[in-house]
């Protein structure tokens, strides 16, 4: 009890304190005074009287310390003296305050963002239940590591494998929601019944789909998603068992999704629908149009789902030699699945962030063991004082903790704005794809990663400055005032840390040269036809009144005529994808005439209307084009591009050559008439593929892309074309209106380029700034210290070039050793990034070249002031002033 009481007694003294100190100076007064008395009356001089009456005292402040340490806790005294002092020093040094805080959240800022996109995307858990057992499953071949699952082969998969509690499949699709008259695009998704079921979603309106509610021939239902519900039926609960027209056809409302429920893959799909597999493609077992997704068994690992699924895949392939020959299977999180590309991405700029961040934090001690050497006078004098080493030691920790505070709220503040501003740079239809750019945030993850941060910088700038205080550097710094004799050591470890700048800050520019280099090379790679005044749209056709072929036809015809009318159309055309888009709806082909092994030759198919080249721009290499007659009626023709003549015509002419399906049916046979130029259909970056371009008139369907190439601005012919197919028929569905160059700017591999040397680009400008600032106050620092030699030499005739290159030869030496460091590690780095360079090896020279060559320059010119500087010393003045 007696310690309790003694220890509350300390601790009221904190909050008592001026009454405290007041009382104290009273009663040692009073003490001083009656001991000087007892000495008058003792025959000793006034001025002797009062020496002994200190002495017996210990001395005034001695004897308040003492009774300061009895009346408080001496800790949390001497702690709230020191953030007091730490306090009047940012105040009394804002220019020094403000930089270090500035540097320091320069870097905190953008590790902060980059780990809170990486905890979103990659760290933090998918919103299923029990989402690490959920898995994506895919067939894989030659040319497709993951493809789709083909239905036939999904229902087998399904029966046979015992290591998923279940396995569905689920595949975009698209309709017009409303009244024939008015109707509106939504997207949608067909699942098997179990999908939701699997991730874990129960409906928060209605209820989910039942067991067989997906075979063919069940009634048409819809579950609807939050957004759909809140848009186009106000919230209302009665809206469960309405029906609905989606591409006119019935459909009965038996449920609302959650708000919060996402799936990446499908973006924001409006609505769900059971698969329904009655369509000609789920009645082929080569036909792959599905995605599989299955949760494991308890206990199953990843490894031994995917070593069963490969053993199911060559028991279907020993049964279906045709068809499921070469096919295997994938089995991957679904996690890995969803962010794929982004994953590399985000951990590279994690890295960048993480290097920026040592600039500023390198930076940062760099000022703090400046100012320790400005302050050595102050230490020696406190430290004569009474000042413990331990207690101007705590003293630089409280300011270097303040310093780390400051730049930490700062770092957050900027890390927040940054999360706030990067979805509003992203494509709206590439953010929905990527739902994680909208939910990062300061999850207590980020949270704990921005306290690391702040306690490390905190203790790197405690310690740093630290290390310049010892009891002999102290004695030196009482002899001989503030200049010390540690300058030259400081010189030394301040150029160490300079060297280490340098270096990051080349790897950081050659990583932003490397990415600069490949997005310029992506978007300026030859597509194999031309994208300007292009303007592109999607159009639908319900499946009630454009179900056969001769319709689909002569719609598609009636499009081209009444667009091609249009002023400011120079010609249009149709096409089932896309080019500049993703290599995908691929045929397996077999040639007439030739032995075949049973390999399935893959080859991109694309079905285009007779206009398509020319519209395009495409040059045709050999033979002709298709001509608007060649229908249904007529025989049956195709068009090869370059890539295929050269794989399978070596030193060939293709045209008049045959090609079929894989069984050679009859049906299925068309005689080569052209040779076109290679066109990109696939992504950017993507290689050149096999393709074959069928006639629209031949191998119609109920969707397709319109392309205008227009006299003008294709932009504002969009609206015009709209409106031209509106009048043909108002139930069509339009939608995905934008230009060729739109699509390309926008495309998720010129997107994930650019955003990736932007964001580098933006870490390696910082870099180099901050690099060049710690350089320009080494050499300053550097000349400073040495003015009395520059004096001495010039008194002794020294010009004032060899002034110049005398500082210039010390910063020459520090950037050389630091651009040398930089290259190699900049070549390391760079080969781990080597699936984002296109067109560019991570050894380029002349990017690394130029590199150096920047980051020289710069250099010299941060080093031109001080030298500048030092040579208009003035001899008689830099030795007056020693």
């Amino acid at each position: 009890m007696k310690r309790l009481r003694a220890w509350a007694w300390r601790l009221a003294g904190l909050f008592s304190k001026g009454r405290r100190e007041r009382e104290l100076a009273n009663e040692l007064n009073g003490h001083l005074e009656m001991h000087i008395d007892d000495n008058l009356r003792a025959g000793m001089t006034p001025e002797q009287a009062r020496r002994e009456a200190l002495l017996k005292l210990g001395g005034l402040e001695q004897a308040k310390e003492a009774y300061r340490e009895r009346g408080t806790v001496p800790f949390l005294d001497n702690l709230t003296q020191d953030l007091r002092f730490a306090a009047r020093q940012v105040a009394k040094n804002p220019g020094f305050s403000l930089t270090a805080i500035l540097v320091l959240a320069l870097g905190l800022g953008a590790s902060l963002a980059t780990f809170a996109l990486v905890d979103a995307a990659l760290i933090k858990p998918l919103p299923y239940q029990d989402p690490n057992r959920l898995v994506s499953v895919d067939e894989s071949s030659g040319m497709f590591p993951r493809s789709n699952l083909s239905y036939l082969d999904y229902l087998d998969w399904k029966r046979f494998n015992k290591v998923f509690q279940s396995l569905e499949v689920y595949t975009a699709t698209g309709y017009m929601f409303g009244a024939p008259s008015s109707p509106v695009p939504v997207r949608g998704t067909r699942v098997s019944d179990g999908f939701f079921r699997t991730l874990g979603i129960v409906p928060i309106l209605g209820r989910d789909f039942y067991a067989g509610e997906d075979l063919p021939g069940k009634p048409n239902t819809v579950i609807l998603s939050y957004g759909a519900w809140q848009k186009y039926f106000g919230e209302r609960k009665d809206v469960i068992g309405k029906t609905i027209l989606l591409s006119e056809a019935p459909y009965t409302v038996i449920g609302v999704l959650p708000r919060e429920f996402q799936f990446a893959p499908r973006g924001n799909a409006a609505v769900w629908v059971p698969l329904h597999a009655s369509g000609h493609c789920e009645s082929q077992r080569s036909c792959h149009n599905l995605y599989g997704i299955a949760r494991l068994k308890d206990g199953v690992t990843i490894p031994a789902a995917l070593a069963e699924m490969k053993s199911i895949a060559a028991q279907l392939e020993k049964q279906y030699p045709s068809s499921n020959r070469g096919q295997g299977a994938s089995v991957i999180r679904l996690s890995e699945a969803i962010t794929g590309d982004i994953r590399l991405i985000l951990l590279m700029l994690l890295g960048g962030a993480g290097l920026l961040l040592v600039i500023a934090t390198v930076n940062v001690a760099s000022l703090l063991l400046v100012r320790s050497e400005s302050r050595k006078r102050e230490m020696a004098v406190r430290s004569a004082l009474g000042g413990s080493k331990l207690r101007l030691l705590g003293q630089f920790a409280i300011e270097g903790a303040v310093l780390a505070m400051g730049g930490c709220f700062a770092g957050i503040f900027l890390a927040y704005w940054a999360l706030q501003a990067l979805p509003r740079l992203v494509p709206p239809e590439m953010l929905t794809t990527m739902p994680f750019l909208s939910d990062a945030g300061f999850t207590w993850r980020v949270c704990a990663f921005a306290a690391a941060l702040s306690i490390l910088a905190a203790a790197l700038f405690s310690i740093t400055p630290s290390l310049r205080v010892s009891l002999q550097a102290i004695r030196e710094g009482l002899a001989e005032g503030s200049r010390g004799s540690a300058g030259t050591t400081w010189r030394r470890l301040g150029a160490n840390l300079v060297v280490v700048e340098l270096a990051v800050a080349v790897v950081l520019l050659a990583g932003a040269g490397l990415l600069g280099k490949s997005l310029y090379r992506l978007l300026n790679v030859d597509l194999g036809f031309q994208p300007d005044h292009l303007a592109t749209l999607y159009v639908d056709m319900p499946a009630t009144r454009y179900a056969k072929a001769d319709k689909q036809i002569a719609l598609g015809r009636e499009v081209i005529q009444r667009v091609s009318n249009l002023p400011g159309v120079r010609s249009v055309a149709l096409t089932s994808l896309l080019p500049a888009y993703y290599n995908s709806n691929t045929d397996w082909i077999r040639f007439v005439g030739r032995p075949y092994s049973g390999k399935h030759n893959e080859v991109n198919q694309r079905d285009v209307s007779s206009g398509y080249f020319a519209t395009i721009g495409a040059n045709l290499l050999r033979g002709r084009f298709f001509t608007d007659a060649e229908d249904q009626s007529k025989h049956k023709v195709v068009v090869i591009n370059k890539a295929l003549a050269a794989k399978y015509f070596p030193g060939q002419n293709p045209v008049g050559q045959k090609i079929g399906g894989i069984t050679l049916a009859p049906d299925s046979i068309k005689e080569i008439i052209g040779v076109v130029d290679d066109i990109r259909e696939g992504s950017l970056d993507s290689d050149i593929w096999p393709a074959v371009y069928y006639p629209f008139n031949q191998s119609p369907d109920s969707g397709f892309s319109l392309v205008v190439r227009t006299k003008q601005s294709p932009e504002s012919m969009l609206v015009t074309v709209r409106a031209a197919i509106r009048k043909i028929d108002p139930g069509l569905g339009i939608a995905e209106e934008a230009t060729m160059a739109q699509r390309i700017h926008d495309s998720p591999s010129a997107y994930l380029h650019r955003s990736a040397a932007w964001i580098v680009s933006a870490f390696a400008a910082l870099a180099l700034l901050l690099s060049i600032v710690g350089l320009y106050g080494v050499v300053a620092y550097s000349a400073g210290q040495r003015t009395r030699e520059i004096g001495v030499r010039m008194a002794l005739g020294a010009q004032r070039g060899a002034v110049y290159r005398l500082i210039l030869r010390e910063a020459a030496r520090l950037a050389a050793i630091g651009i040398c460091i930089g290259l190699f590690g900049a070549v390391f780095a760079a080969s781990l990034m080597t699936r984002l360079l296109f067109g560019v090896r991570s050894w380029d020279v002349p990017t690394l070249i130029g590199v150096a060559i920047v980051l020289g320059i710069a250099s010299v010119a941060a080093s031109y002031v001080p030298a500048r500087r030092a040579a208009s010393i003035n001899p008689i003045e830099a030795l007056r002033s020693e």
